[in-house]
């Protein structure tokens, strides 16, 4: 197993548990937690694959359906330990988003060859499956949270597509994407990183248009 693969499998399983947390979070049944870990964790890499038009990567591979109930059962006997729930989905939610950055910009970088597909499906991989599990569950979404999000993840498919155009080995290129992040993404969380948001100003009344 290549080093992106590992972190493919490690992003679905983090994702994952981050859906069946927020069914923790609404007190679900054990349907619920299996259903939500499997669209946080293969919903965003589901989205690509139609994009790109190749086969569905869980389709053809069941494992990933298997790691997505695996952490599903394993929250649903666990989730009364963590104290804090949501906060422990938003830190998982970071992990996953670093691990699918990198993964969704090294297919979209394999199959077309392009640094600007490779960017973009870096992006919805990584953001997408947050994204269907706080709209599924009513939750705020993390994509409308104040702190840099979507940033994290344009940051991670672009420095892993720099570093193999550099001709840097894909561990090293996948290492620097996930870093770089986790580490914004990290920063958000902890500091409130944040871009200065839009203010809305009031329109000019029609006797002060010249």
């Amino acid at each position: 197993m290549n080093p992106i693969e590992l972190l493919d499998y490690a992003g679905v399983a983090v994702f994952a548990a981050t859906g069946a947390l927020a069914a923790s979070r609404k007190q679900l049944d054990i349907i619920g937690y299996l259903f939500l870990a499997s669209v946080a964790g293969i919903g965003g890499g589901t989205f690509r694959d139609v994009i790109l038009n190749v086969p569905v990567f869980w389709v053809g591979n069941r494992d990933y359906v298997l790691i997505c109930a695996a952490v599903a059962v394993l929250v649903f006997f666990s989730a009364h330990r963590v104290e804090s729930r949501y906060k422990l989905l938003l830190w998982l939610d970071a992990i996953g988003l670093a691990a699918f950055s990198v993964m969704g910009a090294a297919k979209g970088l394999a199959i077309t060859g392009s640094p600007a597909v490779s960017i973009v499906t870096g992006m919805l991989t990584a953001t997408l499956g947050g994204i269907l599990r706080d709209l599924l569950t009513g939750e705020p979404s993390v994509l409308l949270r104040p702190e840099i999000y979507v940033t994290a993840a344009l940051a991670g498919a672009t420095l892993y597509t720099l570093g193999d155009f550099a001709g840097l080995p894909p561990l090293a290129s996948g290492l620097a994407g996930f870093m770089a992040a986790f580490c914004v993404r990290g920063g958000a969380l902890k500091f409130g990183w944040a871009f200065p948001s839009y203010k809305s100003r009031p329109g000019r009344r029609p006797e002060d248009i010249p």
